[in-house]
């Protein structure tokens, strides 16, 4: 159990140091590091499958998408909607919307909470339903005092329906992951190919072993994380899982943004939000224990 723990606690603070990492990475666009990003972390992912024992899946896989071969095309979509939140990702903290984005990842497990119940009827326990209508104030707050959430926010929270349809296929494995990321690899072979390496070197020297150490640094905290999820139980690694959008939101402080007075209610009732959600996991895992 604490292994697992340490495997889930290690991953999160890689994604963290991700999202802040993108900033050493600068002239290059959000495009170009995505890009570069993704060609390095494949053969970790591709690694990943054989490390553990998902080759029967990928080949599961394989023969499903002969049979059916629409199948093809909901990889591909589903790879294009993991790509942009990748982009996304390493967009925000060299644009202004790290803040944004963090704020999106700590509403999207109770958006997915919402989902699962709308969706596959699960049940949903009193403390998460208390949960979700702190969201839903700090939202209508939100509506109220700005207009509405950011469109990075609402990326974000749209980033559900990647997680329906995978549930939905029963596309959920390793090599599910693998076959998607994939998808994309030719269009971030394409960005990568568009990047004048000597010319960013004028700007930043040490850009060439930045990148080298951001695909490594993507691929241990993805292997770290597949680790932790065969070991742990689901509402633990639930729990840690906000290990890395509170990691997200202190980077995009650190970084110089801050939170406008008109977004502190929505920020509190996520905060508010959140307790609840670790509160349950608690109590299940305790009674568990019992």
């Amino acid at each position: 159990m604490l292994k697992g723990v340490g495997f889930s606690l290690f991953a999160s603070v890689l994604f963290g140091y991700i999202y802040y990492f993108s900033t050493l990475l600068l002239p290059l666009s959000g495009e170009d590091i995505f890009g570069y990003r993704v060609i390095f972390t494949v053969p970790f992912v591709v690694a990943a499958v054989f490390i553990f024992r998902q080759k029967h899946m990928l080949i599961s896989h394989l023969k499903r998408i002969k049979r059916q071969p629409w199948l093809f095309l909901v990889f591909c979509f589903n790879g294009a909607m993991m790509g942009f939140q990748m982009w996304l990702f390493l967009w925000a903290p060299n644009n202004g919307s790290a803040l944004s984005v963090s704020l999106g990842y700590l509403l999207l497990p109770l958006v997915l909470v919402l989902c699962g119940r709308i969706f596959f009827n699960e049940h949903i326990s009193k403390l998460k339903f208390i949960a979700i209508i702190f969201a839903a104030i700090g939202v209508t707050s939100n509506i109220a005092l700005k207009g509405g959430l950011s469109w990075e926010s609402l990326a974000v929270c749209g980033y559900a329906l990647y997680f329906i349809i995978r549930k939905q296929l029963k596309m959920t494995d390793i090599a599910a992951f693998a076959l998607e990321m994939l998808t994309t690899l030719p269009i971030c072979i394409y960005f990568a190919s568009q990047v004048d390496i000597p010319s960013v070197q004028l700007a930043n020297e040490h850009i060439v072993g930045l990148l080298f150490l951001l695909g490594l640094l993507s691929g241990v905290a993805f292997n770290s994380y597949i680790a932790a999820s065969n070991i742990l139980p689901i509402n633990l690694l639930g729990l840690l899982g906000y290990v890395e959008p509170i990691m997200m939101l202190i980077v995009a402080l650190i970084i110089g943004e801050k939170i406008d007075a008109e977004t502190y209610p929505l920020f509190v009732c996520l905060m508010i939000a959140m307790g609840f959600v670790l509160l349950d996991g608690v109590l299940k895992i305790k009674n568990n224990r019992t």
